[in-house]
């Protein structure tokens, strides 16, 4: 598929790094709109960039500003984002188009961001927490547009599982169904964003980056490689489970009341968590990106051997 260089540029590092075979991981860029306060935000991005440079890789933080795509950004574009009056709006694939041609600024989700890495050649992505089901969703039929792009697109992701705000077990089947790879890092439980076991099991476990990179070989030697493997890295210190409950219960509660529904339910739950727990989800949250961050560019870097 030809893409109009005109709508989607590549900054000249990770232009370089992919022509020259050297390891790439692409961030996705909803964190720092929709995903952590201003003025902090800017400098966690700018912190999660590094712990992939860390690792040996270069970071593609992608993003759309003033209508085009960007896979790569340069520090004033990080503070765009990072702004709260720049009307950065949250952008899934199927909202590509329509930003794109209105010449705004968005903020890529994972279904967005994996798709837009893959155009360019990347084969690597560090996220938080993937989206899925929602609670209720045999009722409002509301599932997060990352499963099916996921469903669809060659690429390595790395995250801590999926959001403890949706219905796990449903998600779980969804992947199954739709034939998306998971394999547990130091782990055989399912973890759930904030919490290191969501109460699932994950039936493949991996130990190290270049046992991923195996398994990365091995699903493209019999061709089931055309859906994504998720990488799931369950974070280190866990928010204290009787806490997240109740945070949980009573932020579900207010976006009922509020009649909150679609994508603006996981911006407004996360809010919540961050202003109830004073804090703590916060932290966890950015911990949470920041070691996703360096295992997928140790996992990139033990490909590339």
């Amino acid at each position: 598929m030809a893409i109009d260089t005109s709508r989607f540029t590549i900054h000249p590092e990770v232009k370089d790094a992919l022509a020259s075979g050297q390891a790439v991981v692409a961030l996705e860029s909803t964190i720092i709109s929709h995903g952590l306060p201003s003025p902090r935000n800017v400098a966690v991005a700018g912190d999660i960039e590094q712990s992939v440079r860390d690792g040996g890789a270069v970071p593609a933080t992608i993003a759309i500003i003033d209508g085009v795509v960007k896979v790569g950004l340069t520090p004033a574009e990080l503070e765009i984002l990072g702004d709260p009056n720049s009307n950065v709006i949250k952008v899934s694939t199927r909202d590509l188009g329509p930003v794109l041609a209105a010449g705004g600024h968005g903020a890529t989700t994972v279904s967005a961001t994996s798709h837009i890495a893959h155009l360019a050649g990347i084969k690597f992505f560090a996220t938080g927490g993937l989206g899925g089901v929602h609670r209720g969703a045999q009722d409002t039929y509301d599932e997060s547009g990352d499963l099916v792009t996921l469903a669809r697109t060659p690429i390595t992701v790395t995250c801590a599982g999926v959001k403890s705000i949706l219905d796990v077990g449903a998600t779980l089947e969804r992947l199954e169904t739709l034939a998306i790879g998971l394999v547990g890092y130091k782990t055989t439980a399912f973890p759930g964003f904030y919490l290191t076991d969501s109460g699932f099991v994950i039936e493949h476990r991996v130990d190290s980056a270049a046992e991923i990179a195996t398994v990365i070989k091995a699903r493209e030697s019999v061709g089931t490689n055309s859906a994504a493997l998720l990488v799931a890295n369950p974070v280190m210190k866990e928010m204290n489970r009787a806490k997240h409950d109740q945070i949980l219960a009573t932020g579900l509660a207010k976006a009922d009341a509020a009649h909150v529904t679609g994508k603006d339910v996981t911006p407004f739950l996360l809010e919540h968590f961050h202003t109830t727990s004073h804090g703590e989800s916060l932290l966890v949250n950015i911990e949470i990106i920041k070691s996703n961050s360096a295992l997928a560019a140790d996992i990139a870097v033990a490909s590339k051997s």
